[in-house]
């Protein structure tokens, strides 16, 4: 002790002699000494290193930047007027830390000066003075003062001659193992390690034991050398749960010192700082005159010069411990310029060019505090695992701005690579406020209006961190973070758009995932088209309809004598059955024989409903060339076709002038009848369709979607004066045909009775129309007995694409009406060539056949009312994902599904929304009463929200209450996506997919798993596998602990991890015996990749 009295005298006369002489010195010496700076270079990348070019710029000074091999894409370079590559050859780290060339580009380039950043070379002394030796000045202090303050025993020996209080600890850097013993039978644990010659966190352990003493050494010394070059440590003692503060000082060479008074520097992971605040709240204002006045004693005390950092413990009583000083520009200097107005980069820039700090008009008396800053670094860690660093290719990047708001950042932009060569910080976001409160106010409403995709980030921490009450009150320490458990309780972004990007560019490189259970190919045998005879087909129907107009042709139907069919084959019964995959060609081929043979036939239903939307989605053809030239080779028969309402042929409410456009150009290439309906008979909708089909000149077949049981008096919802009451509406429109379009299949005989002979009675006049599936089996009896009652038109298919979901056999209807009253007039030798040939077609078409998973009808559509067409594909979705044998357990869900929604008209595109609802009912294994209890915490599917917010129409019986009101209506919410291009494969395996996504580009790399195939890649730990360790994060391999053979304890080192400057240690999660090392010394490793096996 007496040693060092007589040191802080001797040092401290030193000290004031400086301070007392300086302002003496005469104008004419400080213009001598004044040397303007033309050009700097800065020795650092990333946003350090944009934040110098920034001040630069602006004082009309050229900028020159470096960047490693691996930095050739950075944005820094980009931001220089000059930019150099340094280090080749050289580790990332390495290139920064390469003296030799960074002075060869100064000095070959004319560089008056070089700004060390932060980290790298910023505290070393060597580089100070290699500067200073090549005629270039260093932006900072003096080499001797770099070298004194960059050695922690020294600067603590110099903070002991000012007499400013310190920490217990070592005198000197340790050079053993042993020494950290000695130092902790001493004083006890805790004790932490320090690197001598750097900061930031690195070479930075904790000890609370023995145990862990030697590995957390060799850790730390590790850390430091890769650092700094350097790996020699201190050690002292561990004050517990103190605050972190820190003084900004700032001197000019005339010994002039000044404060910028304090930060909040607690809030820490690993010793890094997460979050910076100044000024420091609720500090005692003579806590606070005390750290500044004890920062500037110790500044005079050394002669500091330029910007640094003195830092200090306090503890729970108010004592303040000096710990070191960082003699450069700290990571978060940003908060001082917020809250002082002063520009720390202009001020050493201009204090490096030989002016002085009242020359700038920086007096301590003109240093105010004005409100609180607050700073959050955002990185490319990922809290949910330890903040391990995540690492690859940022896909989006939206960042939080407006008034108080400032960001420093270099990597941050859609496209940057995100490599495990650097630090982790991607971003500096900087609040500014009146108060803290108001800081952390506007921090928060940044950070909620970021959106980075591609690599995962610590925003969610942040943001918990932010509304933390212990936080907002201003009472933090250095354990914050240890003792609130909750901030790791992230909630998980939606990301909606990105994952929907992602699974579109799988599909679009990768083909879809959904496996196809039918192993069945093509039928070999083309199929055999009957004869037709030559010469022009005989009159039909359409005939009459060309020479008498709509009204003509519904009288003629009406006064016909028998009954009229209406043949589905060429659209409603393939979309039951085979998908709607029937092409044009194979419609060409029967379509002439169909012209000669069936010229009595009402019409054939050969357009919309979904075949416009497979024709271009799936078949790659033209529907409105369909429709051409089926109208030129059946010119006899009117063609009928599916006209949802408003909807169109489409799946959402278009524009009225859209329908009715679309209705006009579909009867000008050949359409005639137009079946109008509505999935929930909504009026509205029904009647815009009607019009639009009225007025472009075809026949309106105004149809009510039918569900439920007129024959039940139970059935009270959908009654017979329900069905009455719409029919007489669609009858006052003008409807030509009244049509019952029976979609599931639900029409008994004695129902039918009941409905027809109801309308038969009240419409004495109109066409009557009936349309059914035969899902049941009981199809042709149910249309008999329409017939019987009185209709008119009943729908049937050929015979061989008839049955289960599609409509009754042509041939079993033909056949039952021979010889009566009701007879078709259809030859039935005709109607067997007729199914003869649909038989060979649908062999074509064999993989998309609904008997691979569906062997015959059901009646159970009785009770789930499921239409028919849906049927058929939630069976095949059911095996498709390997449900088959829970197809029981989607049917009773789409019965629950139904009863939630209100017992809704079940046909496309309501049928779709009651199945979506079904599906996630099973999906996540809800009943109907969980599902209505959790309704307000479900995120529902959107169909289902978009029903309850009525852009389908609104249902009989209004909406479900109360379920409408608990589901969350989310609006605003579209995402316009439009595909662009695949690239080429780049040497991962991957394609990038270009997409624009509301009028953004965007673009996101998919793993092609073809291409994969032959390609090598470092195998991948599983997860069910025991024994397999895995990389819990990207990074490179620096050393192996084990080998092939070893016996292993659990926790036991089996090998280091380097990533951005981090070292993590791999423990063993079991003991056992390796088996086999999959890794090497200097391997570059991704997450999850196989480090060892265990056995």
């Amino acid at each position: 002790m007496l040693k060092f009295q007589t040191v802080r005298g001797g040092l401290r006369l030193l000290g004031i002699h400086r301070s007392s002489t300086a302002p003496a010195a005469s104008p004419n010496v400080r213009r001598l000494e004044y040397k303007p700076i033309k050009k700097v270079m800065v020795a650092n990348r990333g946003e350090i290193a944009i934040r110098v070019f920034r001040a630069c710029t602006e004082l009309g000074i050229r900028t020159v930047a470096v960047y490693s091999e691996q930095d050739t894409g950075q944005m820094h370079r980009q931001k220089a007027d000059e930019a150099y590559l340094i280090g080749r050859g050289l580790a990332p780290v390495q290139a920064y830390l390469h003296i030799p060339d960074i002075i060869k580009v100064a000095k070959e380039n004319n560089v008056d000066a070089v700004h060390p950043g932060y980290g790298f070379l910023s505290e070393r002394a060597d580089f100070a003075q290699a500067c200073q030796d090549a005629g270039v000045r260093f932006i900072g202090p003096s080499p001797e003062v770099v070298r004194k303050m960059g050695d922690k025993v020294e600067a603590r020996a110099i903070a002991i001659a000012a007499g400013v209080p310190v920490v217990p600890g070592t005198d000197a850097p340790i050079t053993s193992l042993h020494e950290a013993h000695e130092f902790s039978n001493t004083y006890g644990f805790p004790i932490i390690f320090k690197a001598a010659y750097g900061g930031g966190g690195r070479g930075m352990r904790v000890v609370h034991s023995y145990e862990e003493l030697e590995e957390s050494y060799n850790r730390a010394y590790s850390e430091a050398l890769a650092a700094f070059g350097n790996g020699a440590l201190f050690v002292e003692k561990f004050i517990e749960k103190p605050r972190h503060i820190e003084v900004q000082i700032l001197g000019d060479q005339y010994g002039n010192i000044l404060h910028l008074y304090e930060r909040d520097c607690s809030i820490q992971r690993r010793h890094q700082k997460v979050v910076e605040i100044a000024p420091a709240a609720h500090l005692d204002p003579q806590l606070r005159t005390r750290l500044t006045s004890d920062s500037v004693k110790l500044a005079k005390q050394v002669g500091y010069e330029n910007a640094g950092t003195v830092e200090f413990l306090v503890d729970r009583h108010g004592r303040h411990y000096f710990i070191e000083v960082n003699s450069r520009l700290q990571v978060e200097h940003t908060v001082t310029e917020e809250i002082t107005d002063v520009d720390l980069v202009h001020a050493q820039i201009h204090v490096a060019e030989g002016r002085s700090l009242p020359d700038l008009g920086l007096r301590q008396e003109n240093i105010r505090i004005n409100g609180c800053a607050i700073q959050c670094r955002v990185t490319t860690e990922d809290p949910a695992r330890s903040f391990q660093p995540d690492t690859g290719r940022i896909e989006v990047f939206r960042s939080g701005e407006g008034m108080g708001i400032r960001l420093d950042n270099a990597s941050a932009f859609q496209g940057a690579v995100i490599s495990p060569h650097y630090d982790s910080l991607l971003v500096k976001v900087i609040a500014h406020g009146k108060d803290h409160p108001t800081a952390a106010t506007k921090m928060s409403r940044a950070l909620a209006e970021f959106r980075v995709r591609g690599v995962k980030t610590n925003i969610p921490f942040l943001q918990n961190v932010l509304n933390n009450q212990q936080f907002l009150a201003g009472t933090v320490d250095t354990q914050f973070i240890d003792e609130n458990p909750e901030l790791f309780q992230l909630r998980p972004a939606q990301n909606r758009a990105q994952k929907l990007l992602h699974y579109l560019g799988h599909v679009m490189v990768n083909g879809p995932t959904t496996p196809i259970p039918v192993k069945a190919s093509p039928s070999p045998t083309d199929p055999v088209v009957p004869a037709v005879p030559i010469g022009p087909p005989p009159a039909g129907f359409r005939d009459i309809l060309l020479r008498e107009g709509p009204e003509g042709f519904a009288r003629a139907v009406r006064n016909h004598q028998g009954l009229l069919l209406m043949d589905t084959t060429f659209r409603d019964a393939h979309q039951s059955l085979l998908a709607t995959r029937v092409r044009t060609h194979d419609l060409k081929k029967i379509a002439p024989y169909v012209a000669h043979n069936f010229s009595k036939l009402f019409s054939i239903e050969n357009w919309g409903g979904a075949t416009f939307d497979v024709a271009m989605r799936f078949l790659y053809e033209c529907p409105w060339r369909r429709l051409q030239e089926l109208r030129e080779l059946i010119p006899n028969i009117p063609f009928q076709m599916l006209l949802r309402g408003a909807n169109a042929v489409g799946y959402t409410n278009y524009p009225d002038n859209v329908v009715f456009k679309f209705c006009e150009v579909a009867k000008e290439n050949g359409m005639d009848v137009f079946r109008v309906f509505d999935s929930l008979n909504y009026m509205p909708n029904l009647l815009l369709g009607m019009e639009a089909a009225g007025n472009a000149g075809g026949v309106v077949e105004a149809a009510i979607s039918y569900t439920g049981d007129v024959a039940d008096p139970n059935r009270t919802k959908y009654s017979l004066q329900y069905y009455m009451g719409l029919a007489e509406e669609l009858v006052r429109a003008g409807t030509h045909i009244l049509c019952i379009k029976d979609m599931a299949g639900l029409l008994k005989p004695t129902a039918c009775t009941m409905l027809v002979s109801s309308l038969r009675d009240r419409f004495p006049d109109l066409p009557l129309h009936i349309h059914t599936h035969d899902t049941s089996g009981a199809g042709v009896a149910a249309m008999l007995a329409c017939a019987q009652a009185g209709a008119d038109v009943v729908d049937v298919a050929s015979d061989s694409m008839s049955g289960m979901t599609s409509q009754p056999s042509m041939g079993a209807l033909v056949a039952c009406t021979r010889g009566t009253p009701l007879d078709t007039g259809v030859p039935l030798e005709r109607v067997f060539d007729y199914s003869e040939y649909w038989e060979g077609a649908r062999g074509l078409y064999a993989a998309f056949d609904c008997t691979a998973t569906m062997k015959s009808g059901n009646s159970d559509v009785y009770e789930n009312e499921i239409p028919g067409g849906q049927y058929t594909n939630l069976h095949f979705q059911a095996h498709s994902m390997g449900l088959g044998s829970k197809f029981k357990e989607v049917k009773k869900a789409y019965v629950e599904a139904n009863q939630m929604l209100g017992d809704l008209i079940k046909v496309t595109p309501s049928s779709k929304i009651v199945g979506d609802l079904a599906q996630f009912m099973v999906q996540n294994g809800l009943s109907r009463t969980e599902a209505e209890a959790q309704a307000e915490e479900l995120s529902f599917p959107r169909s289902v929200v978009e029903f309850l917010q009525g852009y389908i129409g609104i249902p009989h019986g209004g909406f479900p209450e109360p379920l409408r009101s608990k589901v969350e209506l989310e609006r605003g919410k579209t995402l316009h996506i439009k595909a662009l291009a695949i690239s080429d494969l780049n040497r991962a395996g991957q394609r990038q997919v270009f997409f624009e996504l509301n009028g953004q580009l965007r673009s996101i790399l998919v793993k092609d798993t073809q291409a994969m195939k032959e390609m090598h890649f470092h195998p991948k730990a599983l997860k069910d596998v025991k024994g397999q360790i895995g990389a819990p994060m990207p990074g490179k391999v620096i050393d192996i602990k084990v080998a092939a053979g070893a016996k292993v304890a659990k926790g036991q080192p089996l090998c280091v991890l380097s990533a951005m400057k981090m070292e993590t240690v791999v423990t063993s999660p079991m003991e056992g015996t390796v088996r086999k090392v999959h890794i090497t010394t200097d391997m570059t490793l991704e997450g999850d990749d196989l480090i060892l096996e265990i056995e």
